[in-house]
């Protein structure tokens, strides 16, 4: 028999180590709980904050049983009992205040010192731990709109600076924006004009209305315009969960145009569609002028028509995409109010108009864009629902400039404290550059999660037992060491999991069950190559050797070419396919280390001084 270097069960006892302590943490069940912050994210959680929360505890649980409110960086943390008292209680906060963000979560209960040392839990995946899931496909058409439309008042400003005189200029349906010129004087001058904006073919004609320059987009333009729209509102989502506390979110990529949102531990749809879905921002106007033409100049209601409406320029000073942060407070008479601070450019352009306009008045034009259902007549006279995308543009702020606005300042003029934490909570989170409709959404009761991971545990047990007895029976001493290695693989898996922060899905159960059944397989092809040996002749040490070295190929290009699928899977799957995948991938390598090297180090342990063995207990 070969020797087995000490080296190698060094090595195998550094990895078991490694794999029971960071296994270790997923045997200690996280306790329901709720997370309440503050929502200015500015503000940490204070005495005043604990005396708050545990004053609503004690008249709503007997004194016995009144949870304890800890204290952490950005959070408070209430641990409960059961998912009924969790969801009990995060009711009841939300109605303490609209300073509050109130989400469910997940209390570790890991000790100190596998903390200490990294060890956490795998992440549960929503199938396991209960939440909704939304998918929302993105109105791409929207946000080229949207950069056409800005495009088309940028070169209005230019033509006005330059005195180029022009009889109209537009989008077109296909988003061509066109600028018809009256004389062929001014051509020239326009031409060079648009020609600075490289992201257009542009191209001129000439008809009975006078001169046309038309100004297309490129198709790289287009794609890379999708791809922004797409983007920004990937970190928009982003951040708005953030805003809403919710912990372990996945906001995600699918296909072209598609946003996968998935929040753990959150119930309520119809809030979570409300802050996710919202397309809002703010546009800061002057008051238009009596003398101010028809063309720069529009007329907005006031918000819920509070007062009559009012003319705005159609110039913006700043939009939304300018605001760095932005608070809900009250005013010095208790009236809500939010407080803004505006990046470096935002603020220096706000600094220049007001300075030059005191006396005049400053509108905030609140921008909305929503969905609604309309019913069109088709050909056979069938009527047929489609979702059409709408804007509101309210004024909720029209106040006379008193001096020169700085980066700091304060909305006023609106309706109650939920407006201005909703609003302060959309301009802290960025708009969305397109707006977005919603597929698909589902919930997953925290039941149902429990009841998945009761299914996906006994399911592997089962797999598991039976897999042992037959080791066990068939293969014996041998069958011993396949055990070994068993149990050896499934927790290397779960520490790898743990440590990787991968999330543990129902499919990902499946591939672990899965896992068990290749780990045993490896191990049945090194048994069954020892038993050829024996058959042909070969002395019973030597067959070991024999059996490892020639399994060794077989069982590489075997798992090799099933991690390549895993891999691929995880690349082009989404969701529960990337779960399944995750599992499968660490599977295999583990099975490969504790088939290939656990259990000839376990075999070789107990015939490595036997130097004469006449039998096999294979």
């Amino acid at each position: 028999m070969k020797s087995f270097g000490i080296w190698k069960y060094v090595l195998i006892l550094i990895v078991l180590t490694f794999g029971v302590l960071y296994a270790l943490p997923n045997i200690h069940a996280p306790d329901p709980a709720v997370q309440i912050s503050y929502t200015d994210s500015t503000q940490p959680p204070d005495l005043n904050l604990q005396s708050r929360l545990t004053k609503v505890l004690e008249s709503n649980f007997d004194i016995q049983n009144v949870p304890k409110v800890e204290l952490y960086d950005n959070y408070a943390l209430i641990r409960l009992s059961s998912s009924e008292e969790q969801l009990r209680l995060k009711e009841i906060f939300s109605s303490v205040g609209d300073d509050l963000i109130v989400a469910l979560n997940l209390a570790p209960t890991t000790p100190q010192w596998l903390r200490t040392i990294g060890g956490e839990p795998m992440k549960l995946g929503l199938d396991l731990r209960g939440g909704v899931h939304f998918l929302m496909e993105v109105d791409t058409q929207a946000a080229l709109s949207n950069r056409q439309n800005g495009t088309l008042q940028d070169i209005k400003r230019k033509l006005r600076e330059e005195k180029i005189r022009y009889n109209s200029l537009f989008v077109e349906k296909d988003q061509s924006i066109i600028l018809n010129l009256k004389e062929k004087s001014d051509l020239d001058a326009a031409i060079n004009l648009v020609e600075t904006y490289s992201q257009f073919l542009v191209s001129y004609s000439e008809d009975r209305n006078g001169f046309n320059i038309s100004l297309k987009l490129t198709e790289q333009e287009l794609e890379q315009i999708e791809a922004d729209a797409i983007d920004q509102n990937l970190t928009t989502l982003r951040n708005r969960v953030n805003e809403l506390g919710v912990s372990e979110p996945i906001v995600q990529r699918q296909g072209k145009k598609r946003i996968v949102v998935q929040l753990p531990g959150i119930q309520d749809t119809a809030e979570a569609k409300k802050i996710l879905g919202k397309t809002a921002t703010l546009e800061f106007h002057l008051e238009a002028e009596f003398d101010t033409p028809r063309t720069r100049k529009t007329t907005y209601p006031f918000k819920g028509n509070s007062s009559p409406p009012a003319e705005l320029q159609d110039a913006v000073i700043i939009g939304g995409d300018q605001v760095a942060t932005a608070q809900a407070s009250f005013d010095e008479n208790g009236l809500p109010q939010v407080n803004i601070t505006l990046d470096g450019q935002g603020g220096a352009r706000m600094h220049r108009a007001t300075r030059g306009n005191i006396g005049k008045r400053l509108g905030v034009l609140f921008v909305e864009q929503k969905t609604r259902t309309v019913y069109e007549e088709s050909d056979s006279g069938e009527m047929i629902s489609k979702q059409e995308i709408y804007e509101i543009k309210e004024i909720i702020s029209l106040a006379t400039i008193r001096a020169a606005l700085p980066a700091n300042f304060r909305i006023t003029g609106l309706d109650n404290p939920s407006e201005s934490s909703e609003l302060a909570l959309l301009l802290r989170a960025g708009a969305l550059a397109a707006p977005m409709r919603f597929v698909e959404e589902r919930t997953v009761g925290p039941s149902l999660g429990e009841d998945n991971i009761n299914a996906g545990i006994l399911s592997m047990q089962l797999g598991m037992t039976l897999v042992l007895i037959f080791a066990l029976v068939y293969y014996r001493v041998f069958g011993i060491a396949a055990c070994l290695a068993l149990g050896t693989n499934i927790i290397l898996l779960v520490a790898i999991m743990s440590v990787l922060s991968a999330t543990l899905t129902l499919p990902g159960i499946a591939g672990i069950v899965l896992t068990v059944g290749m780990a045993i397989d490896a191990n049945v092809l090194i048994f069954s190559r020892i038993k050829e040996e024996l058959k042909a002749g070969t002395k019973p040490l030597e067959a070991i050797d024999q059996g490892y070295d020639k399994a060794f190929l077989t069982i590489l290009d075997a798992n090799l070419t099933t991690l390549v699928v895993a891999i691929i899977l995880y690349s082009l799957g989404t969701g529960p396919i990337q779960g399944f995948s995750i599992t499968l991938s660490i599977g295999i390598l583990t099975s490969m280390f504790t088939a290939i090297l656990g259990t000839r180090g376990f075999i070789y342990l107990v015939y490595r001084n036997k130097k004469e063995v006449s039998r096999l207990a294979i």
